[in-house]
Protein backbone atom coordinates (compact mmCIF):
# COMPACT_ATOMS: atom_id res chain seq x y z
CA UNK A 1 0.00 0.00 0.00
CA UNK A 2 1.44 3.36 -1.01
CA UNK A 3 1.21 6.24 1.40
CA UNK A 4 -0.74 9.29 0.27
CA UNK A 5 1.05 12.66 0.19
CA UNK A 6 -0.53 15.17 2.58
CA UNK A 7 2.24 17.79 2.36
CA UNK A 8 -0.24 20.24 0.86
CA UNK A 9 -1.56 20.68 4.42
CA UNK A 10 1.83 21.85 5.77
CA UNK A 11 2.29 25.26 7.37
CA UNK A 12 5.57 27.15 6.98
CA UNK A 13 7.12 29.23 9.77
CA UNK A 14 7.81 32.80 8.67
CA UNK A 15 9.09 34.23 11.94
CA UNK A 16 8.83 33.57 15.66
CA UNK A 17 9.25 35.11 19.07
CA UNK A 18 9.85 33.73 22.53
CA UNK A 19 7.09 34.63 24.99
CA UNK A 20 8.08 32.66 28.10
CA UNK A 21 10.94 30.37 29.11
CA UNK A 22 10.05 28.39 32.25
CA UNK A 23 11.32 25.36 34.14
CA UNK A 24 8.95 22.90 32.43
CA UNK A 25 7.53 24.73 29.41
CA UNK A 26 8.74 27.20 26.82
CA UNK A 27 6.10 29.31 25.01
CA UNK A 28 6.66 30.69 21.52
CA UNK A 29 4.47 32.62 19.09
CA UNK A 30 5.15 31.95 15.41
CA UNK A 31 3.81 33.61 12.31
CA UNK A 32 3.10 30.92 9.69
CA UNK A 33 2.11 30.72 6.04
CA UNK A 34 -1.07 28.64 5.73
CA UNK A 35 -1.75 26.19 2.89
CA UNK A 36 -3.96 28.81 1.17
CA UNK A 37 -1.12 31.39 1.20
CA UNK A 38 -2.55 33.52 4.00
CA UNK A 39 -0.69 34.13 7.26
CA UNK A 40 -1.66 32.86 10.70
CA UNK A 41 -0.38 32.85 14.28
CA UNK A 42 0.55 29.71 16.19
CA UNK A 43 1.30 29.81 19.92
CA UNK A 44 3.17 26.66 20.86
CA UNK A 45 4.25 25.26 24.20
CA UNK A 46 7.61 23.56 23.77
CA UNK A 47 8.29 20.66 26.16
CA UNK A 48 11.39 18.49 26.59
CA UNK A 49 9.34 15.30 26.37
CA UNK A 50 8.41 12.58 28.83
CA UNK A 51 8.03 8.86 29.41
CA UNK A 52 5.48 6.66 31.09
CA UNK A 53 5.76 3.04 32.17
CA UNK A 54 3.11 0.40 32.74
CA UNK A 55 4.77 -2.06 35.16
CA UNK A 56 3.01 -5.40 34.59
CA UNK A 57 3.51 -8.38 36.90
CA UNK A 58 3.19 -11.95 35.63
CA UNK A 59 -0.09 -12.36 37.58
CA UNK A 60 -1.65 -9.39 35.71
CA UNK A 61 -1.24 -6.75 38.43
CA UNK A 62 0.01 -3.29 37.49
CA UNK A 63 1.85 -0.83 39.70
CA UNK A 64 -0.07 2.45 39.65
CA UNK A 65 0.30 5.60 41.67
CA UNK A 66 -1.87 8.29 43.13
CA UNK A 67 -0.54 11.81 42.85
CA UNK A 68 -2.01 15.27 43.39
CA UNK A 69 -2.10 17.19 40.12
CA UNK A 70 -2.16 20.91 40.75
CA UNK A 71 -3.77 22.07 37.46
CA UNK A 72 -6.82 19.88 38.17
CA UNK A 73 -6.69 20.23 41.99
CA UNK A 74 -7.20 16.53 42.59
CA UNK A 75 -5.41 13.27 43.21
CA UNK A 76 -5.25 11.20 40.01
CA UNK A 77 -4.57 7.52 39.43
CA UNK A 78 -1.70 7.21 36.93
CA UNK A 79 1.11 4.94 35.85
CA UNK A 80 4.71 5.93 36.69
CA UNK A 81 5.92 8.77 34.48
CA UNK A 82 8.29 11.70 34.27
CA UNK A 83 9.89 14.19 31.97
CA UNK A 84 13.16 13.70 30.18
CA UNK A 85 16.17 15.39 31.76
CA UNK A 86 17.02 16.87 28.33
CA UNK A 87 16.06 16.57 24.66
CA UNK A 88 19.15 14.37 24.24
CA UNK A 89 18.17 11.82 26.90
CA UNK A 90 17.27 8.42 25.52
CA UNK A 91 13.60 7.78 26.38
CA UNK A 92 14.26 4.15 27.36
CA UNK A 93 16.84 5.27 29.93
CA UNK A 94 14.40 7.85 31.31
CA UNK A 95 11.70 5.18 31.55
CA UNK A 96 14.01 2.88 33.52
CA UNK A 97 14.93 5.78 35.83
CA UNK A 98 11.32 6.79 36.46
CA UNK A 99 10.24 3.20 37.10
CA UNK A 100 12.97 2.78 39.72
CA UNK A 101 12.56 6.20 41.35
CA UNK A 102 8.78 6.03 41.66
CA UNK A 103 8.31 2.32 42.46
CA UNK A 104 11.66 0.87 43.55
CA UNK A 105 11.41 -1.73 40.75
CA UNK A 106 13.57 -2.56 37.77
CA UNK A 107 12.41 -4.47 34.69
CA UNK A 108 14.07 -7.34 32.87
CA UNK A 109 12.09 -6.47 29.76
CA UNK A 110 11.01 -3.03 28.47
CA UNK A 111 8.84 -2.79 25.34
CA UNK A 112 8.11 0.47 23.55
CA UNK A 113 4.34 0.86 23.17
CA UNK A 114 4.63 3.97 21.00
CA UNK A 115 4.55 7.73 21.21
CA UNK A 116 1.70 9.83 22.56
CA UNK A 117 1.18 13.41 21.40
CA UNK A 118 -0.58 14.89 24.43
CA UNK A 119 -2.18 18.01 22.94
CA UNK A 120 -0.96 18.37 19.35
CA UNK A 121 -2.86 21.59 18.60
CA UNK A 122 -0.57 23.70 20.80
CA UNK A 123 1.94 21.50 22.69
CA UNK A 124 4.88 19.63 21.14
CA UNK A 125 5.26 17.23 24.10
CA UNK A 126 5.82 13.60 23.17
CA UNK A 127 5.41 10.88 25.79
CA UNK A 128 7.16 7.61 25.02
CA UNK A 129 5.11 4.75 26.50
CA UNK A 130 6.76 1.56 27.75
CA UNK A 131 5.55 -1.79 29.02
CA UNK A 132 7.80 -3.07 31.83
CA UNK A 133 7.80 -6.81 32.53
CA UNK A 134 9.92 -9.27 34.52
CA UNK A 135 9.82 -6.86 37.48
CA UNK A 136 12.29 -7.03 40.35
CA UNK A 137 12.27 -4.96 43.53
CA UNK A 138 15.70 -3.43 43.89
CA UNK A 139 15.33 -2.28 47.49
CA UNK A 140 11.55 -2.19 48.03
CA UNK A 141 11.37 1.60 48.41
CA UNK A 142 10.81 4.71 46.32
CA UNK A 143 13.52 7.22 45.42
CA UNK A 144 11.36 10.30 44.83
CA UNK A 145 12.52 13.80 43.93
CA UNK A 146 12.23 16.23 46.86
CA UNK A 147 9.16 17.89 45.32
CA UNK A 148 7.44 14.60 44.41
CA UNK A 149 4.75 13.04 46.61
CA UNK A 150 2.88 9.93 45.52
CA UNK A 151 1.71 6.58 46.74
CA UNK A 152 1.88 3.30 44.82
CA UNK A 153 -0.44 0.30 44.76
CA UNK A 154 -1.11 -2.77 42.66
CA UNK A 155 -4.32 -3.12 40.67
CA UNK A 156 -5.12 -5.92 38.18
CA UNK A 157 -4.85 -4.90 34.52
CA UNK A 158 -8.42 -6.08 33.85
CA UNK A 159 -9.71 -3.86 36.67
CA UNK A 160 -7.77 -0.90 35.29
CA UNK A 161 -9.31 -1.48 31.84
CA UNK A 162 -12.77 -1.47 33.40
CA UNK A 163 -11.91 1.76 35.24
CA UNK A 164 -10.77 3.38 31.98
CA UNK A 165 -14.01 2.38 30.25
CA UNK A 166 -16.10 3.74 33.16
CA UNK A 167 -14.28 7.09 32.98
CA UNK A 168 -12.57 6.66 36.35
CA UNK A 169 -9.06 7.29 34.99
CA UNK A 170 -8.99 10.66 33.20
CA UNK A 171 -5.22 10.74 32.58
CA UNK A 172 -4.61 10.21 28.84
CA UNK A 173 -1.20 8.52 29.01
CA UNK A 174 -2.50 6.08 31.61
CA UNK A 175 -5.61 5.27 29.56
CA UNK A 176 -3.67 4.63 26.37
CA UNK A 177 -0.93 2.57 28.01
CA UNK A 178 -3.45 0.43 29.92
CA UNK A 179 -5.46 -0.34 26.79
CA UNK A 180 -2.32 -1.13 24.77
CA UNK A 181 -0.94 -3.37 27.53
CA UNK A 182 -4.29 -5.18 27.78
CA UNK A 183 -4.27 -5.82 24.03
CA UNK A 184 -0.74 -7.23 24.21
CA UNK A 185 -1.59 -9.38 27.24
CA UNK A 186 -4.67 -10.77 25.46
CA UNK A 187 -2.67 -11.53 22.30
CA UNK A 188 0.02 -13.29 24.36
CA UNK A 189 -2.63 -15.56 25.91
CA UNK A 190 -3.64 -16.90 22.48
Amino acid sequence: MTQKDYSYLNEEKIEGEEIFDGKVVHLVRDKVRLPNGHEGIREVIRHVGAVCVIPLFENGDVIVERQFRYPHAKVLLEIPAGKLDSKEEIPLEAAKRELFEETGYTAGKMTLLGELYTTPAFVDEVIWMYLAEDLHSADNKQHLDEDEFLTVERIPLDTLCDMVMRGEIPDAKTQVAILKAKRIADENKR
